[in-house]
């Protein structure tokens, strides 16, 4: 089979067809780097140059789009390269309406816009590059706290919905700027979709909702979503216009095997991002790559983590990972 460029590559993936080579991303955040849109564009910059990834996803702090509405937060080390959020915008019900609409051209969201401009123009036009975008309700819980959202949206829930109409409406806005950078994608991390946060009614009522819109606007060709977490609502957000699907999948189900089953486009995982990826060696990389090969049949695969790769995951078994895929 001749060589296939990303974008036929990762396509092919998508529609289960034949590839040259299984196409593989891994994506990390960029601690203080993440809190100028420069130096965030430089690391990913340079990240791509050295590794070349058949897409990439730019991974800001969490807090870029709720920086404006008064979060603040700081890295205190963490290995996957998270911050920590310092005092909650949200404290009273009464907190959720006062969010108003963000221009998504200034502030925090403005600066995204500018660093993905210039990672464009550092790795050209033809890498595909993906935007993070937090679903409504993962914005809500760091604007409140996790305790603090989840009883507020049992013993408030017209707040919480006013205040995720707001997060939903600047999100939108967003997306729309976006789409005039002709980037290929958003990866839309999604984090309470899980059966001890939520019931499958109440995800539907304080997620679905809120979600569908701003996917529906992300008309793009690699629309990548996160289930963040264990015992995922798999099959319904399976039903999201979206491309490819990723998951804790060595951790939680379904299985790489399963989810083809359940989901007809692409999926994403098949490395343990911490018990492999940073605590294995290169071997047990290869056979965990070969493992997911083998789920799939090589066919609607796209090789990487559950989740963000730690920074203090090794080269060598980063190289370990491109090395079994490319066999």
């Amino acid at each position: 089979m001749d060589d296939m460029t990303k974008r036929e590559r990762l396509l092919a993936a998508i529609k289960r067809r034949p590839v040259d080579r299984m196409p593989i991303a891994l994506w990390r955040h960029w601690p203080v780097d993440d809190q100028r849109p420069s130096d965030l564009a430089w690391a990913t910059v340079q990240y791509q140059r050295q590794f070349d990834f058949d897409f990439v996803k730019v991974t800001p702090a969490s807090s870029y789009c709720i920086g404006d509405w008064g979060a603040t937060d700081r890295w205190n080390g963490h290995y996957h390269g998270t911050r920590d959020y310092g005092p909650r915008v949200v404290s009273d019900a009464e907190d959720w309406y006062l969010l108003k609409p963000l221009d998504p051209r200034r502030g925090a969201l403005g600066g995204q816009l500018e660093a993905l401009r210039l990672i464009r123009d550092g790795l050209g036009p033809h890498v595909p590059i993906i935007q993070t975008i937090f679903n409504p309700l993962s914005q809500a819980k760091n604007l409140a706290g996790s305790d603090r959202l989840l009883a507020h949206l049992r013993q408030v829930p017209e707040a919480v919905e006013a205040g995720l109409r707001t997060i939903t409406d600047t999100t939108v806005a967003f997306v729309d700027a976006l789409l005039e950078l002709e980037i290929d994608g958003v990866f839309f991390a999604v984090q309470h979709a899980q059966a001890h946060l939520l019931s499958e009614e109440e995800y539907g009522r304080f997620g679905c909702s809120y979600d569908l819109p701003i996917l529906q606007r992300a008309a793009a060709w690699l629309n990548v979503l996160h289930l963040h977490g264990t015992h995922v609502y798999f099959d319904l957000l399976a039903e999201y216009p979206v491309h490819v699907i990723n998951w804790h999948d060595r951790e939680t189900p379904p299985t790489l095997a399963e989810a083809k089953e359940r989901f007809s486009g692409a999926v994403c995982g098949g490395i343990r991002q911490e018990e492999t990826l940073v605590l294995g060696d290169p071997q047990r990389v290869q056979d965990e790559v070969r493992d997911a090969i083998r789920q799939t049949g090589g066919r609607g695969l796209i090789v990487g983590t559950g989740c963000v790769t730690p920074v203090t995951a090794p080269v060598g078994n980063i190289r370990a990972t491109i090395q079994a895929a490319l066999a």
